[in-house]
């Protein structure tokens, strides 16, 4: 099930699914320890009149939105069975690692009722059963669970009277289902405390009268220690949790308000989608400046594993965005996270987690007896590329001063010597997509424009030696991608080559990352007939059979393929690179046209939240892969003002 909320402050990160159940805890890193893996749930349901309903039980209809300028839930849950409605703002305190749920009442029937209002936890503390706790806790009136340096409290009160009802228990133990089943008869058995794979329920009651609402503010918050999570929640009373909520939006209004650049050209739809795309980047980026993938912890990737890590790749794309709508103060954390986590030898490694240590990877240090670098070179290069977008739109001499040997020397060094003697292309490494290895069109660009822009910060700070080396061997790089990649007869770029001893092999799949590469790093004009050849070629055969719209990456992509007519499920991302190609070869207004209808196209492929996935259904246009996905959210805002900027001076 994918995420159609995603909630964070940098240090504490809520997903909510597509009924609005909690889903993912990450604290104290965004998207690092998952408190609930996706697997378990926090529960939201009610009891009136003996029957008792959670919101994920089908006789409900919710709908998950976003507000349009807070990073605030606006969810509608009804019950037509039971005549109830539950209307939800949900927020993360952007202050302090505080989740509210702000949930109105209101009781459609024709008579007084009494209502009881349930929230159920399930924790897995630190990822792993043995050692939790769940109690209640008098000191405070609330559920306490911990382990070790995590506790986690949860309070609320219903129009200002506190929960009247709790109990903990198992889940998942001896074939216990969980102590949501204690709420069946609307009476919690006020268990006080529970180890094991303890859960934990509260109950808010109520009498209702004909068409009352009534509001309940149930919070959740985060801390290393019980002391710790005591002090916060008597802060939380004092400031009132309504206050909070309201805090909250006002920041996030006032954030929206700083970086958003002039929409007047866009749909209300489309403005609407670029505002909560800024928003969803931004909620993956963590205090000390990684950028998450992806939050959506039921997205396993091979070997079970998660988007849940830091992607320099990714990671870059976004902080550029960052940078572009003028928010270079988050990306500046995220350039000092690289600065922490490069090797010494100036190379990033496949990916990280939030705290900078080394993440899972499948990419090995030795094939057929010979040790290799597990790496993707493009990785490397695009950090350089993007750390000088970075000083364009900060102008900020110091810290580029600061990063210039960490990030633009050293790496700078590493790209100019792993390089092949014969054809002066990068050594092998892995392609972006992460699966091949070999010399690849894309990353042998991200390259030659990786050493441009170092050559460029030399030459900003007066290091003409460096300027004109970096420079030097950026146009080696450019010749011999023109001499040994381009396909004169099948008319685009070759995806990649590898090397048998002496024997050069060539793998000619048409991979829509060659010819983006070219572009995105000005290795060719979009003008030139190569260029133009190229496009046209790679949109004709991976855009065939996708009855949905949309670009596939590459010939037979297997990833999450639906069936063998298309070429691979179309990627959001990867139609977004053929609008920007749209946009930068448009002569007049006109030609802009297919740009916005791809815009509409992301737009009706969004969920109401403005959420974005990875990839979709080639005939269905259903979201399939990791939802959201940061990416695809930095690529549609980057695009966007590709547009707009484009507009600015073309000629109708």
């Amino acid at each position: 099930m994918s995420r159609s909320m995603i909630l964070s402050n940098g240090e504490l990160a809520v997903a909510l699914d597509s009924v609005g159940q909690v889903r993912d805890i990450y604290y104290p890193h965004v998207g690092q320890e998952d408190h609930v893996r996706g697997h378990y749930l926090h529960r939201v349901g009610v009891w009136v009149e003996g029957v008792m309903s959670w919101i994920s039980d089908p006789d409900w209809s919710v709908v998950v939105t976003c507000e349009n300028n807070a990073l605030a839930s606006s969810i509608i849950a009804r019950n037509n069975n039971l005549q109830i409605e539950l209307l939800f703002t949900d927020i993360i305190y952007n202050e302090q690692p505080v989740f509210v749920r702000r949930v109105r009442v209101t009781n459609g029937a024709d008579r007084i009722r009494e209502i009881k209002l349930y929230f159920g936890q399930q924790f897995e503390i630190y990822k792993a059963h043995g050692g939790d706790t769940a109690f209640f806790d008098p000191e405070s009136h609330s559920i306490v669970h911990y382990k070790d340096k995590r506790a986690f409290l949860m309070s609320g009160n219903l129009d200002g009277e506190q929960f009247q009802d709790y109990a903990t228990g198992r889940a998942g133990y001896n074939n216990q289902e969980g102590t949501h089943r204690d709420c069946d008869d609307g009476m919690l058995s006020q268990n006080a405390i529970e180890h094991g794979p303890a859960d934990s329920v509260i109950g808010f009651y109520g009498q209702y009268a004909v068409g009352q609402s009534r509001v309940c503010h149930y919070w959740l918050l985060a801390a290393h220690s019980i002391h710790e999570a005591r002090a916060l929640d008597h802060s939380v009373r004092q400031k009132t949790a309504s206050h909070i909520v309201l805090s909250t939006r006002e920041y996030w209004r006032a954030w929206i308000k700083t970086y958003t650049t002039d929409l007047s050209k866009l749909s209300s739809v489309q403005s609407q989608l670029y505002t909560k795309s800024l928003m969803y980047v931004r909620a993956h980026l963590d205090g000390q400046g990684g950028i998450i993938a992806s939050l959506d912890s039921d997205m396993l990737q091979w070997g079970y594993d998660t988007y849940a890590y830091v992607w320099p790749r990714d990671a870059a794309y976004a902080a550029t965005m960052l940078d572009i709508v003028g928010d270079t103060s988050a990306a500046k954390r995220f350039f000092k996270f690289c600065a922490r986590v490069i090797s010494a030898d100036g190379y990033f490694l496949h990916k990280f987690w939030a705290d900078g240590s080394f993440g899972s990877s499948w990419h090995p240090w030795i094939k057929d007896g010979h040790p290799q670098l597990p790496i993707q070179e493009d990785e490397t290069a695009i950090v350089v590329v993007a750390l000088y977008n970075h000083f364009q739109q900060s102008r900020d001499l110091e810290f580029l001063e600061a990063m210039f040997d960490v990030l633009v020397k050293k790496p700078a060094e590493f790209m100019i010597h792993y390089r092949d003697g014969r054809t002066h292309l990068p050594f092998p490494s892995y392609d972006l997509w992460e699966r091949k290895r070999g010399t690849s069109t894309y990353t042998s660009a991200s390259v030659y424009g990786a050493l441009v822009a170092a050559s460029e910060m030399a030459k900003i700070l007066g290091k003409s030696d460096l300027e004109v080396q970096y420079l030097t061997v950026a146009h080696e790089i450019r010749a011999a991608i023109l001499e040994h990649l381009w396909d004169e007869e099948k008319g685009v770029f070759i995806n990649m080559i590898t090397h048998t001893g002496e024997k050069m092999e060539y793998d000619r799949t048409v991979d829509i990352s060659s010819v983006y590469g070219l572009m995105k790093f000005e290795v060719l004009d979009v003008h030139d007939d190569r260029m133009i050849r190229a496009w046209n070629t790679s949109i004709k055969i991976l855009t065939k059979n996708i009855l949905a719209g949309g670009v596939a990456r590459f010939e037979n992509d297997e990833y999450f393929r639906i069936d063998s007519t298309a070429p691979g499920n179309p990627w959001v991302l990867t139609t977004l690179w053929y609008a920007e190609y749209i946009i930068r070869s448009a002569e007049n207004i006109a030609d802009m046209k297919k740009a916005t209808d791809i815009f509409d196209w992301v737009v009706l492929h969004a969920q109401p939240s403005g959420v974005l996935s990875e990839q979709l259904n080639p005939y269905t246009g259903e979201q399939v892969g990791a939802t959201p996905l940061a990416w695809t959210h930095a690529a549609y805002v980057l695009t966007v003002q590709a547009y707009l900027e484009c507009m600015l001076h073309l000629k109708k």
